[in-house]
């Protein structure tokens, strides 16, 4: 299976696609401008104390309060405390970790208000984004994630992954990082840390002492709450990180300083795969160029198809997702219904693990699929699809059919459900539901050239509009593109893009930001 990942970098937002044999699996998509992602450390405010919850609201910057748990304090917090008052107290030298005090653990049947109070300062971190109408979800377990290893603060403990097997490597993580790890911290070694020399570990787990000491610079410094202490790393390698794969053969970006930083944090890393990571210089958008468009166009409709007719259909509701199995139109196999029914249930197995990984699905999601009689059948559904998700990185439970034919499947949730509209608005009535005569489209092309040569002054800049309306403008022996280039300037470029709508375009200045047209588009 060849993997590679196509790193889509705007001004305003970061896209992620990963392809496994050319078949788009994950797609993540982050704001630039975004500021409450899993992992940011906050320095916060007690704004209300719920008893009857066992929990209370903290004031982290969001326009919802965030919610932190009795539960979610964790057993050192009142280490971390009395250490956050201490280094808040001294704005001039930054105390050691080794003379911290050590506090009694945190009781777990204890209450929240013999613990917090209102407007106390806690430092805390997002585990989960805000969903809808909810806040960030708080804990105070403060951690630095790494490739190889996750940081923790006070817990002074070495914890394995249980994924690695081997009790030789286990005991030789184990020793390794209880000799260079510093007092007071604790680590838990990842899963891809196995085999990793001790260099590679000491080196990284340097890396996240400096975050942690660098978090306590910015609250010691801090005049005002809240306070952001930590941001987790660039959007691009925070979401990379976690997708990151040393088999990859391939990671594409469009942007230079985003390659740099991929590059840098790649060889950080992984060293000998510091090659894999390309620049792409095309000028057709770099999802069109390696056909991602287009399977984000057909994988997140409500309606999904896969093998010879049959689709899903997936709503998402407030409280769970619902994925209904249809056979479409498919005519009944020669080995009768319990078969043809058997078949199209395998299909959809497959391209439903791909949908939850695609669309990050959280929560309760509940699949109907086709009845089947056989007892065996239904238990190799099961364990069909209980195999296909072990390539699924979030944590997930599985439930056999139940005797209604319903599967039941919860997977962790910690940001909203990636929710792509494929349904395109038209770009030139906005709605009302008449338009001009198509055949004038070129016409208003040109006078937007015009606009953007003679009154803004721009001599390089690239239109964008739909792959048929490129292919018209690009027709002939001398076509209308040419004429366009002798009339404004070779300066002008022409570019198809499959995400645009048919009578849509875009205008980008030399510099690959939009220039907006909106107020054209109203008085045209």
């Amino acid at each position: 299976m060849t993997s590679e990942l196509i790193i889509d970098a705007q001004p305003k937002e970061v896209t992620i696609a990963l392809l496994e044999d050319q078949r788009l699996v994950e797609f993540q998509k982050e704001g630039q401008d975004s500021k409450f992602s899993v992992g940011n450390i906050y320095a916060g405010k007690v704004k209300k104390i719920m008893p009857a919850l066992n929990a209370c609201f903290v004031d982290v910057g969001h326009e919802r309060e965030a919610f932190l748990h009795y539960q979610d304090l964790g057993t050192q917090f009142l280490s971390l405390e009395k250490y956050v008052k201490q280094v808040a107290s001294d704005r001039k030298k930054l105390a050691p970790m080794y003379k911290a005090g050590k506090q009694p653990d945190l009781a777990k049947d204890g209450s929240i208000q013999d613990v917090l109070e209102v407007g106390q300062e806690v430092m805390v971190q997002i585990t989960k984004e805000p969903i809808n109408t909810k806040g960030p979800r708080l804990t105070g377990e403060i951690s630095f994630a790494g490739r190889f290893l996750v940081l923790m603060p006070f817990t002074d403990k070495v914890s394995v992954s249980s994924k690695i097997k081997s009790k030789e490597e286990r005991t030789r993580l184990k020793q390794l990082i209880q000799s260079i790890k510093p007092k007071q911290f604790g680590v838990i070694v990842r899963t891809v840390a196995e085999g990793k020399r001790a260099a590679e570990l000491n080196n990284e787990l340097s890396v996240l002492i400096e975050s942690w000491n660098e978090c306590m610079t910015k609250i010691q410094q801090a005049t005002d709450l809240p306070v952001l202490a930590h941001e987790e790393t660039g959007r691009t390698v925070s979401m990379l990180r976690d997708l990151f794969n040393p088999s990859y053969e391939s990671i594409h970006v469009n942007n230079e300083e985003v390659y740099k930083e991929v590059k840098k944090y790649v060889s950080l890393i992984a060293p000998d795969r510091e090659k894999i990571v390309k620049l792409y210089k095309g000028e057709v958008p770099i999802f069109d160029n390696f056909s991602v468009t287009k399977q984000i166009k057909s994988g997140f409709g409500k309606a999904v198809s896969y093998k010879r007719g049959a689709y899903l259909i997936i709503e998402h509701t407030e409280a769970l997702h619902v994925v209904d199995v249809n056979s479409g139109n498919r005519s009944r196999g020669v080995d009768g219904q319990e078969a043809n029914a058997f078949e199209v249930n395998m299909g959809a197995a497959e391209e439903l693990a791909r949908q939850l990984r695609l669309r990050d699905m959280g929560g309760i999601i509940v699949v109907d699929f086709i009845d089947m009689d056989t007892a065996e059948h239904r238990q190799k559904l099961y364990e069909h699809m209980t195999e296909l998700m072990k390539n699924d990185r979030a944590k997930h439970n599985i439930l056999p059919l139940s005797k209604f034919g319903l599967m039941q499947i919860t997977r962790q949730r910690v940001r909203p459900a990636m929710d792509v509209h494929v349904e395109e608005t038209c770009p030139t009535c906005f709605g009302k539901g008449t338009i001009k005569s198509s055949i004038l489209f070129t016409d208003t092309l040109e006078n937007k050239i015009d606009y953007v040569v003679n009154n803004l002054g721009m001599k390089k800049f690239t239109l964008y509009v739909h792959p048929y309306v490129a292919a018209y403008i690009n027709q002939g022996f001398i076509s209308l593109y040419r004429k366009w280039q002798l009339k404004y300037g070779f300066g002008f470029k022409l570019i198809s893009d499959q995400s645009l709508g048919f009578l849509q375009y875009i205008f980008k200045d030399k510099k690959g930001n939009e220039i907006n047209m909106t107020e054209e588009i109203e008085t045209v």
